[in-house]
């Protein structure tokens, strides 16, 4: 490997590696948001697609193809289809918070109004299904489609369980499944697919996609109380400030005495929140060991991803990915 993509981050290093199937995905991307009679399409998606992701869900489809040695012409557009459903639900996320920034920038739904990113997002759900038949395989079909009802279902669960005080980790799974880790493990397993890949190679990738999308939002709810601002328009506490019901909160009130369960049902479900409360929030959580335990379960799932791309063969991409998962992690050091 060159060794200059040695001292980058993984991400990185995986755009280094993929950067000419990169640079042709972000050419399809432009092409496909374009709109012939309704210029605020192409607007409101460019301010977002464009306001510096990482691409993360793309490069993850793109490497699954590259590890499992695709030589068809389709990863483009099965890479581009997923940044589609990616970006889509972002504009349907923002409008349902009621958020005013992403990435640093205001949100679309702010800029435009709320029509605009929810029927804009539901423009760009249609183009992602376009992308996804011209793949030309229904089982790619089949896991995109199943991953977009996750999405969604995920989402509607999540308003069941906010400020729900009674919200178990078995919910919680399921809302992260959806909220993220049901698109990471999409874009693996179906990039694998595509490839033409073994059944047990296209199995160790949806794992991989599924762990390593369940750690990563784990550690982000985990750094809403043990962490610091991370630069980009989320400041500690905002879950807390949300009333978001996540899993050191639920593992707080699991172990709370009747007392701090008052607490948690004034800031939390009834949304009483005084000077000092996030603070209390924190103690609680410091005395019942919480977000150490939270810490261990992010460092879990990642171990997990880990474990299941270890049993792909030897490959530069293998490893980068390996060290993804290393390196979602890394912020809770």
């Amino acid at each position: 490997m060159d060794t200059q993509l040695l001292t980058q981050a993984p991400h990185e290093r995986l755009a280094a590696y993929l950067g000419n199937d990169l640079e042709q995905v972000n050419a399809l991307i432009r092409a496909r948001m374009a709109s012939e009679h309704a210029r605020r399409i192409p607007e409101v998606t460019a301010h977002l697609i464009e306001a510096g992701g990482k691409r993360i869900r793309p490069m993850l489809v793109l490497a699954a193809t590259h590890l499992c040695n695709y030589e068809g012409a389709r990863h483009h557009h099965l890479a581009a289809t997923v940044e589609f459903i990616h970006t889509a639900t972002l504009l349907h996320d923002d409008v349902v918070d009621e958020s005013h920034q992403r990435r640093g920038r205001a949100t679309a739904n702010l800029l435009w109004d709320n029509k605009s990113s929810v029927l804009v997002g539901d423009y760009l759900f249609a183009r992602a299904f376009q992308l996804m038949v011209e793949c030309g395989s229904l089982r790619v079909l089949d896991i995109l489609s199943n991953a977009s009802a996750t999405i969604a279902e995920g989402e509607v669960l999540q308003l069941s369980t906010a400020q729900n005080i009674a919200t178990t980790e078995d919910q919680y799974l399921r809302v992260i499944r959806g909220k993220t880790a049901a698109l990471f493990s999409a874009a693996t397993e179906a990039g694998a697919v595509l490839a033409g890949a073994p059944e047990d190679h296209v199995q160790a990738l949806f794992q991989y996609g599924d762990a390593l999308g369940i750690s990563f939002q784990i550690v982000d709810d985990y750094l809403d109380y043990g962490g610091a601002g991370d630069g980009i328009g989320k400041n500690i506490g905002d879950d807390f400030r949300e009333r978001k019901v996540t899993l050191p909160v639920i593992r707080a009130i699991a172990q709370a005495t009747d007392e701090e369960r008052n607490f948690w049902e004034r800031v939390i479900g009834k949304g009483v929140q005084n000077d000092g409360d996030y603070q209390q929030a924190c103690a609680l959580m410091a005395r019942h060991g919480t977000l150490e335990s939270t810490r261990k379960e992010a460092l879990a799932w990642a171990d997990r991803a880990k474990d299941a791309i270890a049993q792909m063969p030897e490959h530069d991409v293998r490893d980068m990915l390996s060290d993804l998962a290393d390196y979602v992690v890394a912020r809770l050091y």
